[in-house]
């Protein structure tokens, strides 16, 4: 074979669609060689594929509006990885597209980084990027960058995924948790605790089944939604993810140094929630939600506010469930359906089955 043959082969080799034919992840994927080459350009290039991430350089350079931008970075390592309503690859979307929403963001770009477990099926891996790639897609946004690691058998869960997102703030406001005054409500865009008791329920370590799937969505539309009718008088937007409504709550009172009085009636809770957090022992106000927030906002806004989460497709189940005061500064208190009133702690360690 000629020297030029052998050029042309080569040629027409590189001009081929790359394609990876081994079923699982090896330790090969993550060398930098042509099987990490492979594996980027027929699995991730292949799912987020957009003008910005084409060139597969270390960044993107991205061009936005003149204005203020939000920036976040979010992991997640749920486990099991796919479950009812959702998996990591729409959770990390999600995820990463609400931190910038609560910042009263658009978001526009995300970066994700892949650490895999050796062995992990491919299969797997293609069905996660798919998610990811039409949670991105409903979104608005691109996934712009991007890396991946391989770490030895054993070593990992299979797949944990790590974001950071940009968006754009269009608006002239600055949430925060230490805001809040004595008056203020506080809403929650819908029924709490669905994503948590999902996930704990798809581990299939308890003889519990419940027709309940997760909540994860991305919320900048609804979170907007809210912004544009109750303005300067939204005082804080909290996805309630890890810890709850219950930390949120506790973040708030200790950063305004204000009491967080919630009632406990009003709080929105799925019956199959309920039951299954009794089951478990566990409180709905502390488990984890992926597609609901927690919002505080001045008195006189909240029944517009109110009402612009309940027109939104994802606010249906909205509601007003509780008032802040003066005192005592730093607790939560909830007054119960019995008449009673009980304080609302923060969590100490770890006592919930971690879902994130």
């Amino acid at each position: 074979m000629t020297e030029e043959q052998v050029l042309e082969r080569i040629a027409r080799a590189r001009a081929r669609a790359p394609r990876i034919r081994d079923e699982r992840i090896t330790l090969a994927h993550g060398a930098g060689g042509k099987a990490t080459h492979t594996l980027i350009e027929a699995v991730f290039l292949e799912a987020f594929r957009n003008p910005l991430l084409e060139p597969l350089d270390d960044g993107a350079a991205l061009s936005t509006p003149a204005g203020r931008l939000a920036f976040t970075t979010d992991s997640f390592v749920v486990s099991p990885l796919f479950f009812p309503g959702g998996d990591i690859g729409d959770l990390a979307v999600n995820g990463t597209v609400n931190d910038l929403a609560m910042c009263g963001a658009r978001p526009m770009h995300l970066s994700a980084g892949f650490i895999l477990e050796e062995g992990f099926p491919v299969a797997d891996l293609r069905r996660i990027t798919a998610s990811m790639s039409a949670a991105a897609e409903a979104a608005g946004v691109t996934i712009v960058t991007g890396d991946t690691k391989v770490v030895q058998r054993g070593k990992a869960d299979g797949c944990y995924v790590t974001t950071a997102g940009v968006g754009l703030l269009e608006r002239d406001v600055a949430l925060s948790a230490a805001n809040a005054r004595p008056g203020d409500v506080v809403l929650v865009s819908g029924p709490v605790g669905d994503h948590g008791i999902t996930v704990m329920l798809a581990r299939g370590e308890l003889d519990i089944s419940a027709d309940l799937v997760s909540d994860t969505a991305p919320l900048h539309g609804i979170a907007a939604a809210l912004l544009d009718v109750a303005g300067d008088g939204v005082r804080l937007l909290r996805d309630a993810t890890r810890g709850g409504v219950a930390t949120i709550c506790n973040e708030v009172a200790t950063s305004s140094s204000v009491a967080v009085v919630l009632e406990e009636r009003a709080i929105p809770v799925r019956p199959v929630v309920t039951g299954a957090a009794e089951l478990l022992g566990i409180d709905p106000l502390y488990v984890a939600c992926e597609g609901r927030f927690v919002a505080v906002v001045a008195p006189d806004r909240a029944d517009a506010a109110l009402a612009a989460l309940r027109s939104h497709p994802l606010g249906e189940g909205a509601a007003r469930i509780g008032t802040v005061g003066d005192d005592p500064p730093g607790l939560v208190l909830l007054r119960t359906g019995f008449g009673g009133t009980r304080i609302v702690d923060l969590l100490v360690g770890d006592p919930l089955p971690r879902i994130c």
